[in-house]
Parts: structure tokens; sequence; C-alpha cells
């Protein structure tokens, strides 16, 4: 066979990704664009046959235990299905990569990336920016293209069981200033930034994963604090806002901001003139389901001006998508239907995925760990310190003895070693006990084991958000009041320290990462100053 015919041949087998037209879609294939299903590889090939019909736009990445390699070859394989769809379009790879209680990167071979509250603790714009663009070329290599995240939610209610960390904390202005430096960064990366949870999840007091959180401040309250970021975020032309499955009786008495006309189309669009695509938060959520099935809900979510919608994991996608189509037909939905299709069609489009693969990054892992350290250092902070006991200065003429017992799940065990590094430096003994999350007998005796004869005793909690570990609280508590030379660290939410009122000297990393862990040693030692400056109100004893 000549060469220019087999040329010709090979290149009428690939997918000719420009040539292709919104208008060139069926009903079904944009209504597909909508769809987003969550994967991970033990669960991608129930979602192959949708993606290979058209029927689905995206995808959401999470959980496993496996390498960045790993995620690589799946973002590889689910596009593989896409190129077999009618029209080969790509599909939109997104990720929950916002640090802290959302682990699920870590999960997929990504690093620790430090928690919005940890960011704010540190007062550095710029050095938040360079974390969130380096963090976005890593998402680049792996094939993602949406990050759901900076989390623009105010968390002026400590009682909040969600948000927590998650938050940049509760005050609206350092709040809106932060998570424009995140979404400025993913944006010089290239990557989608989506801020979430509109119109605000921090004022809530159930966690809507569980059942419906309502927040009842007024339309003057919610403008003033919860909506400022996200208008700001607006005003910046972020491209992506997540609804919150909340209900604010003060906008809509009826429905939660993801069912409601009033929020998504009056206020967002047409008040606050937000042109980028509205993302749902997942519908298999417990405050979502309460109202309908998963495809009654995205229906309804489409309905009230939604256009990407998260469909949730263990569902059976053509089944649903079938539903979904049945109802958007019956209720005549296709003019919404054809109008959130083409925004993401046109994101798609924006972004250059239409035009074939794009470039990849080259690997940024020592920019990286010297942006991480950098954040570190400017944001453990020093809440109390009422012995003046820091920095540690041991007995005269001894080798002083130090025991550390971290409060903290296994898959946090990586992240503990650095923290000895500092005093091994100097030629202390440092012994260590990483004791359950949810201490039993055997981890307080060996805790209190650890700690018998030390000179210091360093002890960390671990609370995700405002859910106090009773268990927890007890063997610290019991710790601190057997040993007079304590220092306490709160290694995630700051508003656990209250639990602790006889701990004398408190610091806060707001978030469990071998960078925090090793620049608290390094506090603890003099070595370096603690500046970071506390992001929530926290009413604490002096």
């Amino acid at each position: 066979m000549k060469r220019w015919l087999l040329a010709l041949l090979l290149c009428m087998a690939l997918p000719v990704w420009g040539e292709v037209q919104f208008d060139d879609l069926s009903y079904e294939e944009k209504l597909g664009q909508t769809l987003v299903v969550f994967v991970d590889v033990d669960s991608a090939e129930l979602v192959r046959p949708a993606i290979e019909a058209g029927k689905i736009g995206g995808v959401l990445i999470q959980w496993g235990t496996y390498s960045l390699e790993q995620t690589k070859e799946l973002v590889k394989t689910l596009q593989g299905w896409a190129a077999k769809s009618p029209h080969k379009i790509p599909l939109f790879i997104s990720i929950d990569y916002e640090g802290g209680t959302v682990y699920t990167p870590i999960t997929l071979g990504f690093d620790y990336l430090p928690t919005n509250m940890m960011l704010a603790a540190a007062q550095d714009e710029a050095g938040a920016a360079s974390i969130a663009y380096l963090a976005g070329l890593e998402l680049r290599r792996a094939g993602v293209h949406i990050n759901f995240s900076p989390v623009l939610d105010v968390n002026n209610n400590p009682n909040n069981p969600i948000i927590g960390v998650r938050s940049f904390g509760s005050d609206p202005a350092n709040v809106t200033k932060m998570g424009i430096s995140l979404m400025n960064g993913f944006k010089a990366a290239g990557i989608i930034s989506v801020v979430k949870h509109f119109p605000g999840h921090g004022d809530t007091s159930t966690d809507s994963h569980y059942e419906v959180p309502v927040v009842k401040d007024s339309y003057e309250q919610l403008q003033k604090i919860h909506l400022a970021p996200f208008a700001e975020a607006v005003r910046q032309g972020v491209p992506g806002v997540m609804t919150g499955h909340v209900l604010y009786p003060a906008l809509d008495s009826k429905n939660i901001a993801t069912f409601s006309k009033p929020i998504l189309q009056d206020l967002l669009r047409h008040k606050m003139g937000f042109k980028g695509i509205i993302v749902t938060d997942s519908l298999d959520m417990k405050s979502a389901t309460t109202f309908c099935t998963i495809a009654g809900c995205a229906v309804r979510a489409l309905a009230s001006g939604a256009d990407m919608i998260l469909l949730g994991r263990y569902i059976k996608p053509l089944t649903v998508f079938n539903q979904i189509l049945r109802q958007t037909e019956q209720q005549k939905l296709q003019p919404r239907v054809e109008e959130a299709a083409r925004r993401i069609f046109d994101l798609k489009k924006q972004l250059g995925l239409l035009d074939g693969p794009r470039e990849v990054p080259t690997p940024i892992e020592e920019a990286y760990r010297v942006e991480m350290e950098k954040i570190s250092n400017a944001s453990v902070t020093r809440v109390r310190d009422r012995k003046r006991l820091l920095p540690f200065v041991p007995p005269l003429g001894k080798k002083p003895t130090v025991c550390a017992v971290f409060f903290a799940p296994s898959r946090f065990a990586d992240q503990l070693t650095t923290f000895s590094k500092p005093f091994l430096e100097k030629g202390w003994n440092i012994r260590t006990y990483n004791a359950s999350l949810t201490p039993r007998k055997k981890d307080s005796q060996r805790a209190a084991a650890c700690a018998k004869g030390a000179d210091l005793l360093i002890v960390t909690s671990l609370q995700w958000a405002d859910k106090t570990n009773i268990n927890q609280k007890n063997a610290i508590n019991g710790l601190i009041k057997e040993n007079p030379n304590t220092v306490f660290i709160s290694t995630m939410s700051p508003y656990d320290i209250k639990n602790y009122p006889e701990a004398d000297v408190v610091l806060a990393t707001y978030g469990l990462n071998k960078y925090a862990l090793e620049t608290a040693a390094n506090i603890i030692l003099g070595n370096l100053p603690a500046r970071g400056v506390l992001p929530v109100q926290l009413r604490l004893p002096n």
C-alpha cells in the first residue's frame, strides 16, 4: 500500500477534534454533556457503556489507594472510552482538591494541599496563589481539568459539622482575598476553579450529607457575610460556582439552593451577573435525596438553572440517564438542557479539549516543597503560652527526653516522621506513639508509658470539625493533668482547643501534614518564631 494512502487511512481512524459543532449533537448527547459520574479504579468499568454512548460529559475521580501513575492511567482509559462516543467529545475530568478534611487527592497520588484555614493563618496571598499554581500544574499532568475549589464559605459558626478548616475562616474579607488568590493560581495553571458552596455553607449546624441544613440569616446578613466572597469571585470572572444543598428561608423558603430558581437564576445569574457554569453538589447527599430520586433531583436542578449535574456514587449511569431523559422530555425542558449543555461544550472548547491533548507541564515537586515549607513556617500559631514554656529549655547538663503522642488516623502515619527530625538534630532523645483517633485503653497505657520520665510531653489532637471525640478528649486531658511540661497541638480544627482548658501551651497547625509538624517542632525548640494568626474567633480562657 502506498505511504500516502496508509497515512490517510490512519488520519481517518483518529478523532478529528476540531470539527465537531454543538449543533451536530443529538438531544441525548447534549443532555449527557451536563452529567458527571463519580469513578475510581475499581468502579470505572461500570460507567464505560454510558461514556462510550456519549451519555456522560464528565467524571469526578476519587478514592482508592494508588499512585499518581495509576491515576493518570485511569484518566487515559476514561478518555479512550470517550473517544469511542458518537462525536468523540472528551470528558471533563474533575477532582475535589481542597486540602485538609477532604483527603481524597492523597489517595490518588497527589501531594497534601494546605487547608484553607492554614493558608489564611499564614496571611500570604502570593504564597497561596503559588501553591494553587503548582498544584494546578500537577493536576494538569494527570489530565484533570476542573478543581471543585476553593471553598468560599465563611465559617462563622463554631458548631459547623462539615466545613471547619475547609474554610479560610470567619472573616468575609479574609475569605475573599485568600479565595481569590487560590482561584487565580489555579487559573494560571490552566485549571478551571469551581467555588463552593453557594450561597454559603459556613453558618450551618448540620451536615448536608445526612440532613437538610437551614441557614436562618436575614438577607442583609447573607449579603454582608456569606455572599460577599462569591460576589467578588463572580466580578473576577470565576468560571464555575457550586451550589449548596442548604435551605435559606430569606432567599427561598421552599427549596434548597440547588433546586431554587430565585437563588440560581434571580440572584446568581441576574443580580450578580454570573456567566459561567453552575454545578450542583453531589446529588446522592441526603439533603438532596430527601426531596427526590437521583434522577428527579437532576431534573429539578436543571430546571432551576444548574448546568453541570454531579450524580454521585453507586448509581447505574444508563438507567439514571434514561430516567432523566424521559423526565426532561415530559417537562419540556429541552431548551434549558440545551442552554446548560452549550455552556459546558463552550467551556471545553475554550480550554482546548476539542483540539486534541493538552500540553503536559514539567514536574514541580521541588518548587512545591519550598512553597509548602514557606506557608507552614508562616501559619503555625501560638494560641497561648501561660508558663512561657516556649522555646523549651531543657535542664542544665542533661540530654533531654521528649515524648510525642499523636492522636491520628493511620493514613497520616507517613506525615508524622518529620516531627522528630529537629529534636534529633539537637541530639535530644525523642520517642513517639501514634495513638488511634478514637483511643482505647491500650492507647492510653502506651501513651502514659511514653510520657513517663520525659522532660517534655507533646500531645496532638485531631478533630475534623465540630464533633468532639470524647475518648480522645479524655485521653489528652489525662496526659495534660499528669505531665506539667506539656505542649498541646491542635492539628486540624482549632475549635477543639476549647476542650483542653488545662493546656498551658497551645499551638495550632490547621492540618496534619509533615511540613506543619516540622514547623511546630522548630517553634518548640526556638528555631522559628510562631507567626501564624488565628483565622477564626475562639472563646478561650487565658
